[in-house]
């Protein structure tokens, strides 16, 4: 079972950052409706691969990783948890724009907002430097 977790976890990681790529690419300045629609599609897979991520790591902190006492002792540890928050929050405003301005008329342009724009972008590369925090925290960086 062990195994599976950890499989589930970094495949939900990886889709979780692909989404995230994906969603960067697509962004533009300005956009129709159905490309907004398809994002908001996009979107949803991302905040799947979210819930599975965490529920998978609680998994892993709680039952089959190190040990509780192992992850609260790792301040690498706290700053992976808090990156990931950090991106979940994060994600909020791009997320309700999409589900917003997917609905109208399919060729219907719409602008996009700079600050959606920057949103994901912060999203992405905070997001690509959690499996960097993960590999340190294995290795026993952080730890005294």
């Amino acid at each position: 079972m062990a195994i599976l977790v950890r499989y589930l976890h970094f495949l939900s990681i990886i889709i979780l950052c692909g989404t995230l790529i994906v969603e960067n690419s697509l962004l533009r300045k300005s956009l129709m409706r159905k490309e907004i629609a398809r994002l908001a599609s996009v979107d949803l897979v991302f905040g799947l691969s979210a819930l599975s991520t965490l529920s998978a790591g609680l998994m892993l902190w709680f039952y089959y990783g190190k040990g509780v006492a192992f992850y609260l002792k790792n301040p690498v540890f706290h700053a992976k948890l808090g990156f990931f928050l950090t991106v979940g929050l994060m994600s909020i405003y791009p997320t309700m724009y999409f589900l917003k301005q997917r609905k109208g008329n399919p060729e219907e342009s719409v602008t996009v907002p700079a600050g959606v724009l920057k949103m994901v972008r912060i999203e992405l590369a905070i997001a690509l430097l959690i499996p960097l925090l993960a590999v340190m925290m294995a290795k026993g960086i952080g730890l005294r």
